[in-house]
């Protein structure tokens, strides 16, 4: 047996026909919201004074964890290091960062 969903949108003010989503942020969150013609044109005559004050700013570039010498592709060398030099370190878990430090100052002469 098939079926067949329909998804209506209706205005979030009014509860009316939707003819567009729109999407805008504020305060760093984002937020969309359905409406007619008549509320999208409000909306957008009610935010253009500050829009018309206010620098459009970039897409910032999603922050990604930076990789540093305790990534998983160097942490068996700083294990082996600080086992060579008398340093206490677990076989597992996190790698003290005071490890990391003495590893690279002695590895790359920093």
């Amino acid at each position: 047996m098939a079926q067949r969903v329909t998804v209506e949108l209706e205005d979030d003010l009014d509860g009316g026909p939707v003819d567009e989503t729109l999407r805008f942020g504020l305060g760093g969150a984002e937020y969309e919201i359905d409406l007619s013609k008549k509320n999208a044109s409000r909306f957008r005559r009610q935010i253009a004074p500050y829009i018309e004050h206010a620098r459009k700013a970039g897409r910032g570039q999603r922050r990604r964890p930076v990789r540093t010498a305790s990534s998983p592709e160097n942490s068996g060398d700083i294990r082996a290091w600080a086992k060579d030099h008398g340093i206490p370190v677990s076989e597992r878990g996190r790698i003290p960062a005071s490890v990391v430090q003495q590893y690279q100052a002695a590895t790359t002469g920093t």
